[in-house]
């Protein structure tokens, strides 16, 4: 399931940096392997302590954690959507991702150069919103174009529908907002798929700020927040720079020690990373015994054979039944032997919605 979060942003917010601490989050993650599929694409590994609970319990031969793909997109600059700069790759870049994780500069430091001269983590995020936004409008009045006609004349219903909404995405980017306040049900979402608009993305704000506000955050923080206050979106605070100084560290103590000193108990990287992962509207469910651990990535809301079918399309064509047992149940009683003596395995059809954490067994018969 290679689903994507591109990393956006204007120069010099720390991007890069970010990008270059998750690179090195298999330092934080059991040393799970981190892999560059092109220069700017990175697998990361999403840290579990599910996965490594379950390994303790059954010290399987093989431990195989759940990933995700980051991709570091070049920075934006005013008139992107009019090709200026790279715009025209940093907007393609984008639509081809399913998440953005947006980075904002919350920190002050006189040696590296603000494209716009100052700090200001607000204007910023308008100035990236507002291309995007002018890029969906493009999007959005090309495509009103070629359906107008029939949805007006026609007694096409689709066309109608599709109509319909393109003109609501219209009036909203046309006040300056974005295309994800537009909440479609799972139909209209089918009709307008294949729009990407670019907008309609779910968005994450990361605060880089400086190592004294890690854990506090800032007045820019605030800033930010107030801002969003109104997007149902997620703010994350992250000292990037202190996130290298902590990736080079060759010790586990030696980096939970640092963590420590600067009042956080985890890094900003493994939250980052589990974030993302949530707003990729994704879960796991775990496969463990002698020879694997294993966390299986799926999206939230699928059923027991589409599940299954994760780790081979047999499973599904084939499906029978799943045997379930809970996490919880699981790390108390320590075998699936207990939990079985102890009836806490659940056998599950074809309607049943997998719950993240879920422990599964399914049994297929082709």
């Amino acid at each position: 399931m290679a689903l994507q979060c591109g990393i956006v942003g204007l120069p010099n917010v720390g991007k890069s940096t970010l990008f270059n601490c998750l690179s090195n989050a298999k330092a934080q993650a059991a040393n799970f392997p981190f892999c560059t599929i092109e220069p700017n694409v990175g697998v990361i590994t999403v840290p579990d302590e599910r996965l490594v609970r379950l390994a303790e319990i059954d010290k399987p031969k093989k431990v195989i954690p759940t990933t995700i793909e980051i991709v570091d997109i070049a920075g934006l600059v005013k008139g992107a959507s009019k090709g200026e700069g790279l715009g025209n790759k940093f907007l393609a870049n984008i639509r081809d991702t399913d998440a953005i994780i947006h980075v904002l500069r919350c920190f002050e430091n006189d040696n590296i150069t603000h494209v716009d001269g100052t700090v200001d983590p607000v204007r910023d995020k308008s100035i990236i919103d507002t291309e995007l936004q002018l890029k969906d409008l493009e999007t959005v009045e090309s495509r009103i174009s070629k359906v107008q006609k029939q949805a007006q004349t026609g007694g096409d219903k689709t066309a109608k529908r599709v109509y319909d909404i393109l003109a609501q995405y219209k009036a909203v980017l046309e006040q300056g907002r974005s295309a994800r306040e537009i909440v479609l049900d799972k139909e209209d979402r089918k009709l307008m798929s294949d729009l990407h608009l670019l907008t309609a993305k779910p968005v994450l704000y990361v605060c880089n700020v400086d190592e004294t506000s890690a854990a506090t955050g800032n007045a820019h923080v605030e800033a930010v927040r107030a801002a969003i206050a109104d997007e149902h979106a997620e703010l994350l605070v992250v000292a990037a720079a202190t996130e290298a100084d902590i990736a080079e560290l060759d010790t586990y103590e030696e980096r939970q020690m640092f963590l420590e000193e600067i009042g956080l108990q985890e890094s900003g990287v493994s939250r980052l990373i589990r974030s993302a992962y949530k707003l990729l509207n994704l879960e796991t469910y775990f496969t463990t015994g002698p020879d694997e651990t294993r966390a299986w990535t799926y999206a939230r809301g699928t059923k027991a054979p589409q599940a299954a079918a994760i780790i081979h399309t047999d499973f599904e064509r084939g499906f029978i039944r799943a045997e379930v047992i809970k996490y919880d149940d699981y790390t108390t009683l320590g075998s699936e032997k207990a939990c079985r003596e102890a009836g806490k395995i659940a056998i599950e059809g074809k309607e049943y919605v997998v719950q993240d954490g879920d422990i599964m067994h399914f049994l297929f018969n082709v």
